[in-house]
């Protein structure tokens, strides 16, 4: 059994061939002249497949469709000191020193 991909290409289809589509991600029929997107795992074009772009929104929404970008920042651990709260501390310190308030 293949694994899973880890991360997915997603971009707007455009299509004037009159054919019909399955859906991936709701199994209904998706005409190619309407408004859908094309989406491809992992960079395979061989893989790739149209859907509705309200199943896609839905399916990125639910985090079922993550980008490249996003699995590579969900694999590597923030360093020390890069997360929220060091913002929060580092903009909190300079207000104390009478630094910029913004």
């Amino acid at each position: 059994m293949a694994q899973a991909p880890r991360w997915w290409e997603v971009r707007r289809a455009q299509n004037l061939k009159p054919a019909t589509y399955r859906c991936p991600l709701c199994g209904r029929h998706l005409p190619a002249l309407s408004e859908h997107m094309l989406i491809v795992p992992e960079g395979d074009a061989r893989g790739r497949r149209h859907a509705h772009a309200d199943c896609v929104l839905a399916a990125r929404r639910a985090g079922r469709l993550p980008t490249r970008e996003e699995w590579r920042r969900a694999q590597t651990p923030p360093e020390p000191g890069e997360g929220g709260w060091a913002r929060v501390r580092a903009r909190l310190r300079g207000r104390r020193r009478g630094g910029d308030p913004r």
